[in-house]
């Protein structure tokens, strides 16, 4: 086959979906609106307090992206500034803290309601560049599903590190999803580490349908001896009540030996944050939303001949396809080769004895807790890039 043929073969089989950005939230509201009575049928015969972890969606009801997509987005999808870059750039230990708080804030982005992306199959990868920031991801394990990230920034000498793990269950009126695992920042050029949890998601049905962030962040420092703690305010009918709006964040910088409080954090993630000097009584805004995560475009290839076999737009790009197609049972068939695919690799290794190990990180399991550190000290630069287009309105 010539190698022309052979490269627009490849290409039809590589799909990479928009991500959810901003603007794209009136999409979330159509889907409340009209797929809440689909998504309660579902559960009908779900007891209450059951794990969802392994709950089969239709794809009508998936999203055309896998979760390490998802991840992956988190940090490399924005527009504007280079936030994760200005955590190591600013002078003061108090100014880096108030920054690795705005990346931490905008690394949370609008749920489409009723949809969720597909669960990744065991050894699937996502390898994304954007400007100075290289991201892989890989699904270190699939019972349960455990997702690992690995994100360096070239210049500033920043790596990140999530290691990823969730477990959703039925609370009858409202899906609880618990995310748990390690998130860690480390500014390199700073010699300081950044350690941060995770905020719950919430999946309500009744009485009003809709899915957000809730829960607390916390935020540490001991090299500086600095943390944050952010509260994500429930949306709840006794929160509206109090007159906590819908994505509202408070919370507060602190030095951590002490426990005296330095800044009064407060906002919406979804428009500005500021941060309050509690000696000087100066406000700030350090973040804002509309500047972040508008606008958002989908990576595009570079070097096709570099994708890996297991990149998430090649291993669901059948699945991807019939959904933005609307063809649902040409989707339900290629879903389910995926699954079947991933069903036989995993009868020979049983057949054979071996046991799966990760190709990017080293696992280690205690317990439920889960921790991965990466095998490599840094992403290389990957075949799948932000446009240019977009990279010009960094600054």
């Amino acid at each position: 086959m010539a190698p022309n043929a052979e490269e627009e073969e490849t290409r039809k089989h590589l799909v990479i979906a928009k991500p959810f950005a901003l603007e794209d939230d009136k999409d979330s509201e159509h889907a409340a609106s009209n797929g809440i009575r689909r998504i309660l049928s579902l559960f009908k015969n779900v007891r209450l307090g059951s794990d969802l972890t392994n709950f089969q969606l239709p794809p009508q009801l998936n999203q055309p992206r896998s979760q390490l997509q998802c991840y992956g987005e988190m940090i490399y999808s924005f527009c504007g500034q280079d936030l994760i870059g200005e955590c190591s750039r600013r002078d003061l230990p108090i100014e880096r803290l108030k920054s690795v708080v705005a990346w931490n804030i905008s690394t949370l982005r609008p749920i489409v309601f009723g949809m969720s992306p597909y669960n990744p199959v065991l050894g699937e990868t996502h390898h994304v560049s954007h400007g100075h920031i290289n991201v892989l991801t890989e699904q270190v394990s699939h019972h349960p599903p455990v997702s690992a990230l690995h994100a360096t920034h070239e210049n500033e000498n920043i790596d990140v590190t999530w290691c990823q793990y969730f477990t959703p269950k039925f609370r009858g009126a409202y899906v609880d999803v618990e995310v748990k695992g390690k998130r860690t920042m480390k500014l390199l050029n700073r010699k300081e580490t950044y350690e941060m949890d995770q905020p719950r998601l919430v999946v309500r049905f009744l009485p009003a349908p809709g899915a957000h962030w809730t829960g607390k962040i916390k935020i540490k420092c001991p090299e500086t001896d600095l943390e944050a703690e952010l509260h994500l305010i429930s949306d709840s009918f006794i929160e509206r009540f109090k007159g906590n709006n819908n994505r509202s964040i408070k919370g507060k910088i602190s030095q951590t030996s002490s426990g005296d409080k330095l800044y009064d954090i407060s906002g919406h993630w979804d428009r500005t944050i500021s941060a309050k000097n509690l000696k000087t009584g100066e406000v700030e805004v350090i973040y804002n939303a509309k500047e972040s995560i508008s606008g958002l475009r989908p990576p595009t290839v570079k070097n096709l001949k570099e994708v890996m076999e297991s990149e998430s737009a090649m291993v669901w790009s059948e699945v991807s396809e019939k959904i933005l197609n609307k063809d649902w049972e040409r989707a339900r068939e290629a879903k389910k080769a995926v699954e079947e695919k991933q069903r036989e690799s995993l009868k020979r290794r049983e057949a054979s004895g071996e046991s799966w190990v990760p190709k990017h990180f080293s696992v280690v399991r205690n317990g439920k807790d889960w921790d991965c550190s990466p095998l490599q000290p840094t992403v290389p630069r990957a075949p799948l890039v932000i446009t240019e287009a977009q990279e010009e309105n960094m600054n």
